[in-house]
């Protein structure tokens, strides 16, 4: 055990050894002395670069962190979509969200087989019922028939989007200035 004790203290002055070693490496030599008629000036010393702390004048706060339960919140991009009747009314695409970055409508990639056939188009997030998504083979219910949403415009980017939505709740997107 004795044996033991010596070999740890040794290994422990050998390492304050070389950290005290390499911390004289860093630093630069010593400038020599100045001649006599510069004596009288004042000296300037400046501390190492390594012991002036840098920090950036932008410095980011650091993130918040939030943490939601696996069963409390689940993502909606390729969720089948299906009225309340049950009839299969395609899947979620895309969301929308106005300049504000509230979120306004769903895309949802309706009719067709096998996406052949099939079209964009734009229904408002109040018309989604989020509330049976336990895993990924839950569906989202649309509070449409699927003949109000066969006779729905199609979504196509950079056009003016029209949403259709389940009794008028959405308001007209202003734009912003």
């Amino acid at each position: 055990m004795r044996t033991t004790g010596w070999l740890v203290l040794s290994v422990a002055i050998v390492a304050g050894l070389m950290v005290a070693v390499s911390r004289a490496a860093e630093e630069p030599p010593a400038a020599p002395p100045p001649p006599p008629s510069e004596a009288k000036a004042p000296a300037t010393v400046q501390p190492p670069a390594s012991t002036v702390p840098v920090t950036p004048k932008d410095a980011a706060p650091p993130p918040s962190v939030t943490i939601i339960g696996a069963s409390e919140a689940h993502g909606v991009l390729g969720r089948d979509v299906r009225s309340a009747a049950g009839e299969d009314m395609g899947r979620i695409v895309d969301v929308i969200v106005d300049r504000t970055g509230h979120v306004r409508a769903a895309a949802i990639d309706f009719g067709g087989f096998l996406g052949v056939g099939s079209r964009k188009i734009v229904v408002d997030w109040n018309a989604l019922r989020f509330g049976k998504i336990a895993n990924k083979k839950d569906s989202i219910t649309l509070e449409l028939t699927k003949a109000q949403v066969a006779a729905a415009p199609e979504y196509k980017e950079d056009t003016p989007i029209v949403v259709l939505g389940a009794s008028g709740s959405l308001q007209p997107l202003q734009a912003i200035q």
